[in-house]
């Protein structure tokens, strides 16, 4: 599990040079809410728009998600926690007026930073 990195991978460094590339500018692996103990991958916090990029077996991708044949209770009981645990953050993000684009790894990462960018731009122009 130490092998599997938790941030910069590269899925995720793809979307965020493709952010990057569109003029937008961001956070990295940051918290939304103080409070709240989650960090999202990229985070523009005066939109108030996080974004986290997930892989298709470590969050159960509708798509994507096959159970591993050795050790599939444990396997298929931390992905049902990771599931519940994304649910979670997007109802707690949404309740604080935060908006989360969930970007999978399997996904064009230029479609998804245009995607981002709009939510981003939609958002820059509602008031506080």
């Amino acid at each position: 599990m130490q092998a599997n990195k938790s941030r910069d991978t590269k899925p995720e460094v793809g979307l965020r040079k493709a952010l990057h590339a569109l003029g937008l500018r961001y956070r990295v692996c940051a918290r939304p809410l103080p409070e709240v103990r989650r960090t999202v991958d990229v985070l523009f916090r005066p939109a108030k728009v996080a974004v986290e990029l997930r892989g298709c077996f470590w969050h159960g991708c509708p798509e994507h998600y096959r159970a591993p044949k050795a050790n599939d209770q444990y396997w298929s009981e931390k992905v049902r926690r990771n599931v519940a645990r994304d649910e979670e953050t997007e109802r707690v993000l949404a309740a604080a007026g935060w908006v989360l684009e969930v970007v999978w790894e399997h996904e064009d990462l230029q479609k998804a930073a245009l995607r981002v960018a709009a939510t981003v731009t939609e958002r820059r122009g509602l008031p506080d």
